[in-house]
């Protein structure tokens, strides 16, 4: 089995490297692990990902910058 190809946002750029990563899976599932506890993974589903991701867009006080629209 191959290593999923993990993406981090370009909105982790920190120096303490902590930034969410995600990858897909098998079955249609998406995978999330922090850079900084690789070891440990959480599989979610697609429509849960995106809830969560409208969720923090939503919510301008805690979505970076660059996500909030004026």
């Amino acid at each position: 089995m191959s290593q999923p190809a993990w993406r981090k946002s370009s909105f982790s750029t920190g120096p303490e490297g902590a930034c969410l990563e995600v990858t897909p899976a098998p079955g249609g599932l998406i995978l999330l692990r922090e850079s900084d506890d690789p070891a440990r993974v959480i599989t979610t589903n697609p429509t849960t990902w995106s809830m969560f991701l409208a969720s923090v867009k939503a919510r301008p006080w805690a979505a970076p910058a660059a996500l909030t629209t004026t």
